[in-house]
């Protein structure tokens, strides 16, 4: 058994959430299992005190926990990995942040790597509506965009990661604040618009403090909002580097999937369809859009046959994608999802269905049991 002293690994455990490892008193008496979970910022302080310790044999590799964890267990292994990030990023001001961050985003891109269809799924939910909760879930959506496009750009893995961290800490310093302005019906006032127009340069800063060195990834949280024409901020300038490029898409583009007090997500294929009016021929814009697709997985639609479903997997084309049915012909719930392709001419698309008129969510593990 190789000691070590459960202070040297601190930053992997989150308060709350399941222990990755078991911890021992100091005569290596065990006492809390692996699993089980440290709920207070002071009883973690009376375990460091008490010169607590683990067994570095069990700080397993999280990666490879994902890439061989049962399909079955992929929806919790989501649901725990985002709600760890978003706890990591609530605590940006306290020492160890950056560690603590990116221990926490590790298993977020093993899943991304696992099933790319589920991630999407991840972005196209609406579940989130608490002011900080909401700007470190868009955050997350916007990172986990980031990091599909800058695959099929064919970018470098480290760079597409660093994308990845780019989108996810651009606007690290105004969480509270993008969950403020998603519920307020009012223009911003001028102290938010203020913070608004400061808040890469505060990212930014944040970043250094934290031990950030990355000089890519400094550059594109501060660029993440200028323009290739010069209309941008906070400099105005037009040499944008690609990782501030890519950011800005993702995050106009997980903007429109997202609902605000005064309109609702905007359809997907809606949504696809503007980004692509918007920003004709760029190729970061036509790899986002080929990503998604006009029907990405998470969004509902209605067939042909009039039974209403939900994309749970892309298709071999784009309009074509594998859902699930909710409800047959007449409307009635199904007792459990059923599995259709939408290339049989009898289940084909006929429009998307907007998130507010439905009534039937089933959960990810329903989803993810339904038979092939």
């Amino acid at each position: 058994m190789q000691l070590a002293a459960l202070a040297t690994v601190k930053n992997r455990i989150q308060l709350g959430t399941p222990l990755p490892f078991n911890v021992r008193d100091a005569d290596r008496t065990l006492l809390l299992a692996r699993g089980q979970k440290v709920q207070s910022q002071a009883q973690l302080e009376a375990l460091l005190e008490r010169g607590c310790i683990v067994d570095l044999a069990e700080l397993v590799n999280r990666r490879d926990d994902v890439l061989k964890a049962p399909r079955a267990q992929l929806g919790q292994l989501w649901a725990d990995s985002m709600n760890r990030v978003g706890q990591a990023m609530r605590n940006s001001a306290k020492p160890g942040f950056r560690e603590t961050l990116e221990d926490a985003a590790e298993p977020v891109l093993a899943l991304i790597e696992r099933d790319p269809d589920l991630a999407i799924f991840q972005v196209l939910r609406q579940d989130s509506n608490a002011d900080q909760q909401y700007g470190a879930r868009r955050s997350l959506h916007c990172a986990i965009t980031s990091q599909l496009v800058a695959q099929r750009l064919g970018w470098a893995p480290e760079d597409a990661e660093r994308a990845f961290k780019v989108a996810l800490t651009m606007n690290i310093s105004m969480l509270e604040l993008q969950g403020q302005l998603a519920r307020q019906r009012t223009a911003p006032t001028p102290e938010q618009r203020h913070a608004l127009q400061s808040h890469p340069m505060r990212s930014v800063q944040m970043l250094e403090q934290a031990g950030v060195t990355d000089a890519d990834w400094l550059q594109a949280v501060l660029q993440h909002h200028e323009h290739e024409d010069g209309s941008g901020y906070p400099s105005g300038r037009s040499d944008v580097a690609d990782l501030a490029s890519l950011a800005r898409r993702a995050d106009i583009y997980t903007a429109k999937l997202s609902a605000r007090s005064n309109r609702d997500a905007i359809a997907a294929d809606v949504a696809g369809r503007q980004i692509f009016m918007e920003d004709p021929g760029h190729p970061m814009t036509a790899a986002l859009v080929k990503e998604f697709g006009i029907y990405p997985p998470g969004c509902h639609v209605r067939l042909v046959s009039g039974e209403l479903a939900i994309v749970v997997a892309r298709g071999s084309s784009i309009t074509t994608p594998v859902v699930a049915c909710l409800s047959n012909a007449r409307g009635a719930p199904l007792p459990a999802p059923l599995r259709r392709d939408t290339a049989n001419r009898a289940h084909a698309i006929e429009a998307v269905v907007g998130e507010r008129s439905v009534t039937m969510r089933p959960t990810l593990e329903q989803l993810l049991a339904m038979p092939d």
